[in-house]
């Protein structure tokens, strides 16, 4: 992975760490439903404005019934279970359930694109997974899994999530990123729509300012831009490359967690981050350009 593709996946996972924290604060003024479909629709509204400057082709035909069969399974049914899920349950334990992405990412590239995962990959993976645990305090004779039911809600997001990558990355090889997640967002928006789109407006009317700053924000950074750029680094790398950023969420949820609660870390804080960070080196310090393991130097 290029350096530069690192480190701006490293900030959008900073970015999008907080996304559960504004699902919780938006709970009392929106439904899950409603957060989806303001967040994706604002998203899909600010890119369509910029699609006269979109270069390469738009999805024709085939291409354009995947491209819709994307958005509806991303951006209509697996964030409605990722924030129903997030607002039934806990931030600590939606941190915990956030390592699982990395892993279903991987499998859900090895399966269907026939990517193989480097040994370093799979010891950041076994690295990353231990310091959620640590983070978690997992180890802890009063440590509780709140809530099985919201659980499997969160996790089955994953599934469909996995979808962006999977489906995506035929797609942007004969059609241009931009112009896909364009496309998906605004037929995934539609679904929402259909759904509840009236309610939504009701809601809307009643979000406060703050509110309407956090979704603004999903919609901008953690959508239009953060979405279109997850293409810009699988178009060169390995999606279980690119996945193992995600571990960097649990990190970042926590120390905004602490921060907005004011909250003192804990030893399992310190040590499982440095587990984390220590599983992100090994795994993608080797990969350089197309996701491949570079050759040793010096």
């Amino acid at each position: 992975m290029k350096p530069r593709h690192l480190i701006v996946l490293l900030l959008l996972n900073v970015c999008w760490s907080a996304t559960p924290s504004a699902f919780t604060y938006l709970k009392d003024t929106l439904s899950p439903g409603g957060v989806v479909t303001l967040r994706f629709g604002l998203a899909g509204l600010m890119l369509l404005a910029f699609w006269p400057l979109f270069p390469g082709k738009a999805p024709r035909g085939k291409d354009l019934v995947l491209t819709g069969l994307m958005g509806l399974i991303v951006f209509c049914l697996g964030h409605r279970l990722q924030v129903y899920g997030a607002q039934q349950g806990s931030a600590g334990n939606s941190a915990l359930l956030m390592a699982m992405e990395p892993l279903v990412t991987a499998v859900g590239a090895a399966i269907f694109l026939r990517e193989k995962i480097h040994p370093r990959s799979g010891i950041g993976f076994a690295l990353g997974m231990l310091g959620v645990l640590l983070l978690n305090n997992v180890f802890s004779p009063d440590f509780k899994l709140v809530g099985l039911l919201p659980s499997l809600f969160f996790v089955s997001s994953f599934l469909c999530e996995t979808a962006f990558s999977i489906m995506g990355k035929g797609l942007i090889e004969r059609s241009h990123f931009t112009k896909v997640t364009t496309l998906a967002l605004l037929i995934g928006t539609a679904g929402n729509i259909l759904i509840d789109g009236g309610e939504t407006v009701e809601s809307a009317a009643n979000l406060t300012f703050a509110g309407w700053i956090a979704i603004l924000f999903m919609a901008s950074i953690c959508t239009a831009v953060g979405y279109v750029y997850w293409f810009v680094v699988i178009r060169e790398t390995d999606v279980n490359i690119a996945g193992l950023t995600i571990f960097m969420q649990p990190v970042a949820g926590f120390l905004i967690a602490l921060v907005w609660i004011g909250d003192t870390p804990g030893s399992n804080h310190f040590w499982g981050s440095l587990t984390i960070v220590c599983g992100l080196v090994i795994a993608l310090w080797h990969t350089r350009g197309n996701g491949k393991p570079s050759a040793p130097t010096g």
